[in-house]
């Protein structure tokens, strides 16, 4: 090992340690410090249940239609690249057809951003599990 290398090893380590310590004090700490009061006796554990899993089908929504987009307009950005490279002379029609169709791809993003706000505040089965 080189002189250069045993300096980078030691300062990661310091840093690493630190890292791990600061995260088990946080996860050993954090149960006294926002400790909750138990549910009232006439809340179920279903309607918790219900709402936890309205919460994280609309992470995954937003999280799986953001990367559906992303992908769509970055493989739509690439084509035009490439076919402009080819061809500069056909560069506007090029860049018309590109940006309709990342609209179309950013359209998915939008819609499962209205699928996600539906989960967390106009939810259709809120009332069978909270009513």
């Amino acid at each position: 090992m080189w002189k250069g290398e045993k300096k980078m090893f030691k300062k990661i380590g310091k840093k690493l340690f630190t890292t791990l310590s600061a995260m088990a004090a946080v996860l050993l700490y954090s149960p006294l410090a926002l400790a909750a009061e138990a549910l009232p006796s006439g809340e179920s554990t279903i309607k918790v249940i219900f709402t936890v899993g309205a919460m994280v089908g609309a992470g995954f929504a937003i999280g799986l239609g953001a990367i559906g987009a992303g992908a769509g307009i970055g493989s739509a950005c690439n084509g035009a690249c490439q076919a402009v490279g080819r061809n500069p002379g056909v560069q506007g029609k090029i860049m018309t057809v590109m940006l309709v169709g990342m609209a179309m791809a950013e359209s998915v993003c939008i819609y499962a951003l209205v699928v996600a706000l539906i989960l967390l505040y106009a939810n259709p089965y809120m009332r069978f599990f909270l009513g």
